[in-house]
């Protein structure tokens, strides 16, 4: 498959919800998450203000405004995960994340962005690695989204991981920075 054929919206596809998660899957959404600090520095390095200022598609963000959304983004589902091994099937608060992506601090430098997803994937690998198995059907509920488990989240924010992280190193072949 070529990069035009991949739809830019969702160049690694749309997130599907297995209906069983087997414990292989969550350890391989552990991998993901580990990965992604990394991953995204690299998929960054080298690029100028004015290519991070580029949008990874017609009227979809800037990569810049792409990394900072997925340190916000990231930091809400610790927050969440944290909130359903703490509380019985707690009701999580949604954001608006295109709101958010129009925000003042969307300008700060993308390092700031790297260090705290780095930071915070360190932490919340090391939280998920400990997890037993009753632990993983802990869950919360989304006003809009429904009811998640931490297994379901967790595989959800791998994929969102690799959703943004393609969005970046697509735009980056196509343009062959």
């Amino acid at each position: 498959m070529s990069l035009t054929d991949v739809d830019p919206r969702y160049p690694v596809g749309r997130f599907a919800a297995p209906a069983t998660i087997s414990p292989n899957e969550r350890s391989g959404a552990i991998a993901t998450l580990a990965e992604l600090p990394e991953e995204l520095r690299n998929a960054v390095d080298g690029l100028s203000s004015a290519q991070l200022g580029t949008p990874y598609r017609e009227g979809g963000w800037t990569l810049r405004q792409v990394v900072h959304h997925v340190a916000d983004s990231h930091m809400n589902a610790v927050v969440r995960i944290k909130l359903s091994l703490t509380e019985d099937w707690p009701t999580v608060k949604p954001y608006d994340e295109a709101a958010w992506a129009k925000l003042h601090d969307v300008a700060a430098p993308v390092e700031w962005s790297l260090e705290l997803v780095e930071s915070l994937h360190a932490r919340w690998v090391m939280l998920l690695q400990s997890l037993d198995d009753h632990q993983w059907k802990r869950g919360c509920n989304h006003p809009q989204n429904g009811p998640t488990t931490v297994e379901l989240a967790t595989l959800t924010y791998a994929w969102h991981s690799r959703h943004h992280l393609a969005h970046i190193t697509h735009l980056r072949a196509k343009e062959n920075w």
